[in-house]
């Protein structure tokens, strides 16, 4: 007979044919302290964190399990009691998102308790550790109007096949029947999809209060997929990402929605992997874009054969070279693009000396945004998100 091992989050007879109908199960109450993740499905109690000391609590049904761990930031060994039951307390961790996984018998697997996110190319589990009151700006205002994320799939010839794309429409889009809006192109980084800024990242719930608040102009967000993907006759991905975006995705949504379609009306910005496509896009069709951003995702690159405290030869200097020298001519480089916003979180690789190189070559139009305390994960995201919009189109 085959070993069924169970992953949950409330302490139960599973199956809920033991509840009585109508009922939900019995949970197991948490420690004091401690609340369901945000991030649990609305049934489970487990994981648990504590919001005034930032530790998760994990707990784990699989009694025939030699060894059981977590997987957040490391392997940590959980312990089991004499139920079967396996248990972890963290030491506090960083506010924001979280990716983990649970490792049985080291077979990596989701936590049930768990919503499912997308992440590392693979459907993971996550936990919300939360912000006070600083993190309001990523959560639903009750109190504001709000816009909609659309779903869509449209064609595309470069891939030849339909691609999924998510669309946010400022809350005002159905009542100005006869505006138009510049828009913004947003995305994600590796391992995740188009689905990440609008949940892992909280788009919507950021742009809205923005907006309502009078600090961003409103506007379209297109958060496409950043691979290309293929179907189950075709396992060979063919195409450029970048002509994707250029040749199928703007056409479309020009098409599609009530847009400006000048380049002083569109941006890109991407995070991570997303930063280096938006470079790769933005700098090889400068004739579309005038806005971009880059979140953890960014880099000039030290000067080449060049020993420590000296001076290269133009042509081993880095900010002559990259992306082509887009960034020769400084006067020209401002002159096309309005804002170079470049954001890193403080516990990253940072790329403060690429933009100090910039500035000193005499790149003006360009912004350094730090997120004190994260590394690259989400919250970085939401925080360059949330200073980098309110500068657009303005």
């Amino acid at each position: 007979m085959k070993k069924v091992i169970f992953i949950a989050a409330t302490i139960m007879i599973f199956g809920l044919a033991s509840a009585q109908p109508g009922r939900a199960p019995q949970a197991e109450p948490l420690p004091e302290g401690f609340k369901p993740a945000s991030t649990n499905t609305f049934i489970s109690q487990y994981p648990g964190v504590n919001p005034q000391t930032h530790q998760a609590i994990f707990r784990v049904s699989a009694p025939d399990a030699k060894t059981v761990q977590l997987q957040l930031g490391g392997n940590h060994d959980m312990k089991k009691d004499d139920k079967g039951i396996w248990w972890y307390t963290t030491d506090p961790l960083v506010v924001g998102f979280h990716y983990y996984a649970i490792a049985i018998d080291g077979v990596p697997v989701m936590d049930r308790g768990s919503e499912a996110y997308f992440g590392s190319n693979w459907e993971s589990s996550g936990i919300e550790i939360p912000e006070g009151p600083e993190g309001d700006y990523y959560r639903f205002n009750k109190n504001i109007p709000h816009g909609q994320i659309r779903s869509i799939l449209y064609w595309s010839d470069v891939n030849g096949m339909e691609r999924h794309v998510n669309v946010y429409v400022p809350a005002e889009y159905e009542k100005s029947t006869n505006k138009k809006y510049p828009v913004l192109y947003l995305v994600h980084g590796w391992g995740e999809d188009e689905n990440g800024w609008s949940i892992q990242g909280h788009l919507e719930n950021i742009m809205d209060g923005l907006i309502a608040s009078g600090k961003a102009v409103p506007m379209i967000i297109v958060m496409p997929s950043g691979d290309i993907k293929t179907n189950s006759d075709v396992r060979t991905a063919s195409g450029n990402i970048t002509d994707i975006y250029v040749k199928d995705l703007i056409p479309f949504i020009d098409k599609t929605f009530r847009t400006y379609t000048d380049r002083e009306h569109r941006a890109m910005a991407g995070l991570s992997r997303g930063g280096m496509q938006t470079t790769s896009t933005v700098f090889a069709n400068m004739d579309k874009f005038a806005w971009m951003g880059t979140f953890s995702g960014f880099f000039v690159g030290g000067p080449r054969g060049a020993a420590p405290g000296t001076t290269p030869a133009s042509d081993q200097n880095p900010v002559l070279t990259a992306f082509n020298g887009v960034f020769k001519d400084p006067a020209a480089f401002d002159k096309q693009m309005n804002l170079l916003f470049i954001s890193t979180g403080t516990e990253e690789n940072s790329p403060k000396a690429s933009v100090e190189a910039l500035k000193a070559h005499g790149i003006k139009n360009i912004v350094f945004h730090e997120s004190q305390g994260t590394a690259h994960e989400w919250l970085t995201w939401r925080r360059a998100l949330n200073n980098f919009t309110p500068r657009l189109f303005k």
